[in-house]
């Protein structure tokens, strides 16, 4: 049996989570089992009662508390969300190790790298808690050498023309 892959979704461009939610249920429709967790995701109630619609098949985790954008947080608020980001990372961490899910997605993860709230270093040694048969996605705006090295593909999403803001 091989390895679980892993996939990288960045850029700049939006889409990025909806193609990882469009992976989603193409694993869950296959009798798979997908374990989502947004990172650097404003707490938004509409649409975490709207993916709750999709379980037990995906589970949607987040750990962000406040309903603002992390930059616009002040130090404590910054502070205590990074808290909150690194017990999701814990969450990850325990979701690898047992195995839970066929498909464990990252939303955002990268994010907290460019943040300086976890290191490349810490991403990559969770990801090589993986089990054969778990496949990992991870989203983010910036990927890292060593990470894209590591990564088995990586995709990138950019803006060629942007009518919608």
């Amino acid at each position: 049996m091989s390895m679980g892959k892993i996939q990288v979704y960045f850029g700049n461009g939006r889409g990025k989570t909806s193609a990882v939610l469009g992976s989603a249920i193409h694993e869950a429709s296959g009798a798979g089992s997908v374990i989502i967790i947004e990172f650097l995701k404003r707490k938004n109630e509409d649409e975490i009662t709207f993916l709750k619609r999709l379980e037990p098949e995906i589970r949607v985790f987040r750990f962000q508390k406040t309903d603002r954008n992390y930059e616009e947080l002040d130090a404590q608020g910054q502070f205590d969300e990074q808290m909150n980001m690194k017990n999701g990372m814990n969450f990850a961490r325990k979701v690898l190790q047992t195995g839970e899910c066929s498909k464990l997605i990252l939303d955002e993860v990268l994010g907290l790298v460019d943040y300086g709230i976890i290191s490349e270093d810490e991403l990559l040694s969770m990801l090589r808690l993986r089990s054969e048969e778990t496949d990992i996605i991870l989203t983010g705006r910036v990927l890292g050498d060593t990470l894209r090295e590591y990564a088995d593909a990586a995709y990138e999403i950019s803006v060629r023309k942007d009518v919608c803001e």
